[in-house]
């Protein structure tokens, strides 16, 4: 399934100005960017509009700042495009307003310009229409480069796209492919492998999934919630107690699709230096938690994942931000990285933990989006898509 509308190769931008939604949502440390990969996945559509003449006016939020906030300037996400683009890209005083509407009428066609964080003004999470007008006033066309925030329809995201021609960048155009190839016409077999805590949160992406994947692979916290469906004990370990009866019903009707670990890391604490244990699920221990997958699971989970035509993974397998318990995210994420299949990776902390281990270029793709891919795959429109222009 490609992506439905047009794309910045569809319009004329020569000489024109052109607003760009990017995701510039970068961790720092202080004013240090810890993590540029949201400002290079942008690089791509901001030098296609330099290279075709376009005034860029490029548009993010960072954080969430009560009103103007120094500590969320995006003054670091300015240095770092000078850097990376080889060129000056100077931070707006503004994001809308008579000053930063001049500074914009001086650009040339080929100039970047930064606009101070749209989320200084509370208005533009409320997606109100006025201030949408002020920013659409800045520019001729609109682009939204910004997969990570589509989910959500804000003044930059979606209000805009209302009153400007609106087309999306090729950061969004590679995101929509990946994700909508994996749903729509994947390389069989299809698996999906999904962790994370709760079941509740998977819920309608197992549902939109289930009847499209060959196998489940179900591990992190929400394995603790199936087996404890089967009667099992699951001692101090994670469960989601309101999906219980759903966790079970999954069981009965899908015995031969859903892969669920044969054992388990457990342990009577979760610190960085935490006794484990490994053992069969059937016998956790009353006062341990189960923190991981254990090493059988992991090398089922690898075998099936080793076959597999297209993975898509959405989830940790255990607490992997601690070095006892980040085996099996690991196992995971290297048996994606040694197979021949498509492997997708749904944002969030699968990404983070791809990137951790120093495996993320041998992906097929990291989606740049938590939320937003979580909402993609579970068959839900995204606004900020839906309202930009469609093809034909």
């Amino acid at each position: 399934m490609g992506l439905n509308k047009k794309t910045v190769r569809d319009i004329d931008v020569k000489g024109k100005r052109v607003l760009v939604r990017c995701d510039f949502n970068v961790p720092l440390d202080g004013s240090t960017i810890t993590d540029d990969r949201r400002i290079t996945g942008a690089l791509p559509t901001i030098e296609y509009l330099v290279d075709e003449g376009a005034i860029v006016i490029l548009a993010s939020h960072l954080g969430r700042p009560k009103g103007v906030t120094p500590e969320f300037t995006l003054q670091p996400v300015a240095t770092r495009l000078t850097e990376l683009l080889g060129k000056q890209v100077p931070l707006l005083p503004d994001c809308i307003g008579g000053d930063v509407k001049n500074l914009i009428d001086l650009a040339e066609p080929g100039d970047v310009l930064l606009l101070e964080n749209v989320r200084f003004h509370p208005e533009e999470e409320k997606n109100d229409p006025e201030f949408a007008a002020r920013l659409a006033a800045l520019a001729e066309i609109y682009v939204n480069d910004a997969f990570g925030t589509a989910h959500r329809a804000h003044a930059s995201t979606e209000g805009v796209a209302h009153i400007l021609p609106g087309v999306a960048g090729f950061l969004i155009q590679k995101e929509i492919e990946y994700l909508g190839q994996a749903v729509e016409d994947p390389r069989k077999p299809f698996i999906a492998i999904m962790g994370g805590s709760k079941v509740k949160d998977k819920i309608a992406l197992i549902d939109n999934l289930l009847p499209k994947v060959d196998r489940l692979l179900v591990g992190g916290g929400m394995v603790f919630t199936f087996l404890k469906a089967q009667g099992f004990e699951i001692g101090k370990s994670l469960l989601d107690e309101s999906s219980l009866e759903y966790a079970g019903r999954l069981l009965a009707e899908h015995p031969d699709k859903i892969a669920l670990p044969v054992d388990i890391v457990v342990s009577e604490t979760l610190s960085p230096d935490a006794k484990t244990t490994v053992v069969t699920v059937d016998k956790i221990p009353a006062g341990t938690i189960g923190a991981d997958i254990g090493p059988a699971s992991q090398a089922l989970f690898s075998e099936i994942i080793k076959s597999s035509g297209t993975a898509l993974w959405n989830g940790p397998m255990g607490v992997f931000e601690m070095l006892p318990f980040e085996s099996g995210t690991r196992a995971v994420a290297q048996a994606l990285a040694d197979s021949d299949c498509l492997s997708i990776v749904g944002g969030g902390d699968s990404a983070a933990a791809v990137e951790k281990f120093g495996l993320a270029e041998r992906m097929s793709h990291v989606s740049t989006g938590g939320g937003a891919s979580l909402e993609f795959l579970e068959g839900r429109e995204l606004p900020g898509i839906a309202a930009l222009q469609d093809k034909g």
